[in-house]
């Protein structure tokens, strides 16, 4: 069987195609997911350290919503060479690279002296981690036909819930075990034990991760040429609508509309992520620690569920639309009632805001990675997706700096105010997500059929 002599429905509707996808999804998702989980972890862990490292670092509000923000900075100015040296070497030795040396990194955050030392490592983190999610991005596009990609982009966003469910009462034990340490603070233990996990995954993934269905010796021959044609038939089809090479992409009027769309969606998430610790602290009363880290596990869990839910229901173009918009609604509608709920002093309501906003924007990240890998391919895919996640991230940049800024400027002790600016983007980002019934492009129409 071959692109030319079959239809585009045998292609899809194939038992032996189905049947590839399957094997492909049990052998390649549990260690993408793993390798994101521990990213995550690394990335936002940050947030149970920030009380400890003023204390005993002196490291000041200021200075800790830079270093959390910068390391955006160094991972959008390294996203888009890592995706084209991906595209060079190949995704297990890549994103194995990419795992390693982040883990180095995060490991050393056990040993900051200062504001100086901590911002340059969040610098640093974002250099080593720069191409991990864009890289895998292009992996799954590469490995998974459209109809189930959202799917699939579903179950590896599943990461970020379960690095926060299982990552947030981890990081508050690492802390209270780690305080009981003579020489050494919780902080420390957190940081140097969380660090190890990415190098000792980035190890695995390179022996778990296969670079193309091609290669795949867990797929029958008849599976490995129904993948090949089917996605065949996609590269084809992006080929004749898209933009084609690195330039193109980068002037390409679509990619950055997708690029506002994901800055927009980065503000809310990393807004909640940073300080989800802090914020429950406050709602609750208690301290940071294991009891904080379990009642911000909440959120995510729900997460999980609502996240593979809609990934598995927005399989057209229509449903995805639908679908992100309501969502982006929803995200910024419950940012703003956490922020009421903890200035009336709610905490149960402020919990449910709280773990609603992370369903919406966490089942949101899938439908918008699968507008631009729906016509991007190639070196332009590379380029394309590199400078979506790259520039959409800075989101994560200005979110603690905007929150911050409103919160000096409003005089708000609660930090309500700098909460609710962060609510307000999601409301644009639903804007333009119901304007892309505007777009029209050939994938979508296979995508339809």
């Amino acid at each position: 069987m071959s692109v030319a002599s079959t239809s585009t429905k045998e292609l899809l509707d194939s038992p032996i195609l189905k049947s590839a996808i399957s094997k492909a999804s049990r052998r390649l998702m549990p260690m993408l997911v793993i390798l994101y989980v521990v990213a995550f972890l690394d990335r936002t862990n940050v947030g149970f350290a920030e009380a400890a490292l003023g204390v005993d670092k002196g490291i000041t509000a200021g200075a800790y919503a830079l270093g959390a923000g910068i390391f955006f900075i160094g991972y959008a100015l390294f996203e888009i060479p890592s995706n084209l040296l991906l595209t060079k070497f190949g995704a297990k030795v890549w994103l194995a690279r990419i795992a390693i040396t982040w883990g180095i990194v995060s490991a050393c955050f056990a040993f900051v002296q200062g504001e100086t030392s901590f911002i340059i490592l969040r610098f640093l983190l974002g250099v080593t981690e720069a191409g991990l999610f864009p890289g895998v991005i292009m992996f799954l596009a590469a490995w998974f036909p459209n109809k189930v990609r959202v799917k699939m982009f579903a179950i590896f966003y599943l990461a970020q819930p379960l690095s926060q469910m299982l990552g947030a009462p981890l990081s508050g034990w690492l802390i209270n075990i780690g305080d009981q340490v003579p020489g050494v603070a919780g902080w420390q233990v957190m940081f140097f034990v969380e660090g190890s996990l990415a190098i000792v995954a980035g190890i695995a993934s390179f022996f778990f991760l296969i670079n193309s269905p091609q290669d795949a010796k867990f797929l029958s021959k008849e599976e490995k040429l129904a993948l090949t044609d089917v996605m065949a038939l996609e590269d084809t089809v992006k080929e004749e609508s898209g933009p084609r090479g690195v330039l193109a992409a980068m002037r390409n009027g679509r990619v950055w509309y997708f690029t506002v769309i994901y800055f927009c969606l980065q503000i809310a998430v990393y807004g909640v992520t940073f300080y989800l610790p802090q914020q429950v602290s406050q709602l609750t009363g208690q301290k940071v620690g294991l009891a904080v880290g379990l009642l911000a596990a909440i959120p995510w869990f729900f997460g999980i569920f609502a996240c593979y839910f809609v990934g598995k229901a927005a399989n057209t173009v229509a449903r995805r639309r639908r679908w992100g918009t309501a969502l982006f609604v929803s995200t910024g509608l419950c940012i703003f009632g956490s922020a009421w709920a903890g200035a009336n002093h709610l905490p149960a309501l402020g919990i449910i805001f709280i773990s609603l906003a992370v369903c919406s924007f966490l089942s949101t990240g899938p439908i918008c990675w699968s507008y631009p890998t729906a016509f991007l391919t190639g070196t332009a895919a590379a380029a394309g997706i590199g400078l979506i996640n790259s520039l959409g991230n800075l989101g994560g940049f200005v979110a603690p700096i905007l929150r911050t800024t409103v919160n000096q400027v409003t005089a708000s002790d609660t930090g309500t105010m700098g909460v609710y600016a962060l609510g307000v983007l999601p409301f644009l980002a639903a804007v333009m997500m119901f304007g892309t019934r505007a777009f029209t492009n050939k994938a979508d129409e296979l995508l339809d059929k």
